[in-house]
């Protein structure tokens, strides 16, 4: 069971679990083109999942994975929200966010109907985190039960460093 500030949320889609393929997901750059999984094969993917950028513990969780992100090599750190692309474009420029690529997923849900995080009340993404290896097999899997809560940051980094 997911909440949202206490109340249950009802998710779309199914969760994805450690060992599983990644789904394919289609959403959009900040310059409006489409990034898919696949697009991004060949390296480690970490795929940090927030409900709005503009939020407190999202805002904390992107900087954060902004920050570990230049010391990880050969894995790329997606953020992924329903922020319309100019939005997560414009709050990256202004704090600095340059080592890990937002994407928004405002279009159609594809990213949170694949993994199991869209909110269906709430047209969010519920607060998640993915490890995907170079091979799209599914290492590391954190679903919040709640979603303002943070996620394990060292977890996370710990199996995208580990991942091939």
């Amino acid at each position: 069971m997911t909440k949202f500030k206490g109340n249950d949320v009802t998710l779309l889609g199914n969760q994805v679990k450690v060992g599983d393929k990644a789904p394919n997901f289609t959403v959009l750059a900040n310059d409006l083109s489409e990034v898919t999984l696949d697009s991004t094969k060949g390296s480690v993917r970490l795929i940090s999942v927030v409900p709005s950028i503009d939020t407190g513990v999202c805002d904390a969780q992107t900087r954060r994975f902004n920050e570990e992100a230049a010391k990880l090599d050969n894995v790329k750190v997606l953020t992924v929200s329903v922020d319309l692309p100019f939005a997560q474009k414009r709050w990256c420029g202004a704090n600095g966010i340059d080592n890990v690529q937002t994407l928004s997923d405002h279009r159609d849900l594809s990213f949170g109907e694949a993994y199991g995080v869209a909110i269906q009340e709430l047209r969010l993404l519920a607060r998640s985190i993915f490890v995907v290896d170079s091979n799209d097999n599914v290492t590391y899997v954190e679903y919040l039960p709640e979603v303002t809560e943070h996620p394990n940051y060292e977890a996370a980094i710990e199996a995208a460093k580990t991942a091939k």
